[in-house]
């Protein structure tokens, strides 16, 4: 049995070697469109490669997978993220998780992951073809499907995994939306938000470690670490609510309210009460040399000139409406999303193939016989953190295994 792999990276390469170790006896060759396999990996978490996440502040697989979770949590049943740290660990890639509960490999280099995978492959006797970029799929009469690819050049596999990444144009996935496959459309996820504010942009570099931001009038948030940039906010709390949100952001065309606590879980109520014995204990201290809750000290001065505060103005000074505005700056600070940002912090697309076009256990189509998909080619994607390449790892080995197994 011959299988072909569309697509050389992180699941095109778990899925090839899954299936050559599931069934020796079958062919594997993976076919790559560039010049080079695994570019993605090189460059994901910094080129350290966040390869994984420990799993330990996920309660709800939809707070990683706002798109997929159920299918995921179905799929992790036989590939989750120890089994992930253990495939690597026992193929010579030592693994370390991070406080954020983020897994890199120990030499802290993408590299290690890129030549274990690589080595795997050729170890396994898996072919690489780089530079064949495909055109065309047709399934046969006999059963076979029928690859062609941009140099003319036609190829029959008894199997054919689709594990292409996530396609920013839904025309990219015209070649299987023919067949039959119901196409999801893909938007981006995983982005910046530009903020057309520019006192707020002069605070660039700062980071607030926890904030929580908001979509008004939605259900949508998230939590984290928020870095100022020179065009607005970036950072995983803003990364998250992008993922959270893509479609809906996508729908108003990038442009909406945007309310930022800065000081994270901490309610209304807490702060009042921190502000208030801040203000008894400290009454002829200056507003600008000294302030609670840990908040940077640039952005504290924002605030005030925001709220056109004197900052020598004594904190015993402060009368009850002053107080209350102050409040609600810390935790309803608003401002206003006038675009996608433009520098992609990560490469993420939500949509691609509807989950409803195949079978969940196996990852097989629905409509072409012989035919899985594994990756971001699915709708399945996910916030930043490691997740994403986890569900390249998971989808990956099941559609690898069942390819094999058929």
């Amino acid at each position: 049995m011959e299988i072909a792999i569309i697509g050389g990276g992180a699941a095109g390469f778990m899925a090839a070697i899954t299936a050559r170790t599931t069934n020796p006896a079958t062919k594997v060759t993976i076919f790559e469109r560039s010049h080079k396999v695994l570019s993605k990996v090189e460059i994901t978490g910094g080129g350290r490669c966040n390869l994984t996440n420990s799993f330990a502040n996920i309660t709800d697989m939809q707070q990683a997978y706002p798109r997929g979770a159920k299918l995921m949590k179905r799929l992790m049943k036989t590939f989750n993220h120890e089994d992930t740290i253990r495939w690597f660990e026992s193929h010579g890639v030592p693994v370390v998780i991070q406080e954020d509960e983020c897994v890199f490999p120990k030499a802290q280099d993408a590299h290690a992951v890129m030549d274990c995978l690589t080595n795997q492959a050729k170890k396994l006797g898996i072919t690489i073809c780089c530079r064949h970029r495909l055109t065309s799929l047709q399934p046969t009469e006999d059963g076979h499907i029928a690859l062609t690819f941009a140099d003319d050049s036609c190829r029959m596999f008894d199997r054919v995994v689709v594990t292409t990444g996530g396609a920013p144009q839904e025309k990219q996935l015209h070649y299987l939306a023919s067949l039959g496959h119901k196409i999801a459309s893909p938007v981006p996820s995983l982005f910046t938000f530009t903020i057309n504010d520019h006192a707020f942009c002069n605070l660039m570099g700062t980071v607030v470690d926890s904030v929580a931001v908001t979509i008004p009038g939605t259900k949508m948030r998230a939590e984290g670490p928020l870095l100022v940039t020179h065009w607005g906010m970036s950072g995983p709390a803003v990364l998250k609510l992008s993922s959270y949100a893509a479609r809906w952001l996508a729908e108003h065309d990038y442009k909406s309210p945007l309310s930022v606590s800065w000081i994270g879980k901490i309610s209304r109520t807490e702060v009042e009460d921190v502000l208030i014995k801040f203000q008894l204990q400290h009454a002829r201290k200056q507003l600008g040399t000294l302030h609670p809750l840990a908040i940077p000290t640039r952005l504290w001065l924002y605030i005030l000139a925001k709220l056109q505060l004197d900052e020598r103005k004594p904190w015993g000074e402060l009368g009850r409406k002053t107080l209350n505005r102050l409040i609600e700056v810390l935790t309803n600070d608003q401002y206003t999303i006038a675009s996608k940002g433009t520098f992609r912090a990560e490469f993420v697309t939500c949509g691609g193939i509807s989950l409803e076009s195949i079978h969940a256990k196996t990852l097989e189509s629905k409509v072409c016989p012989g035919l899985y998909f594994a990756g971001e080619v699915l709708d399945i994607d996910a916030i930043t953190g490691g997740f994403n390449l986890q569900a390249a790892w998971t989808t990956g080995v099941v559609a690898g295994q069942a390819a094999a197994e058929s």
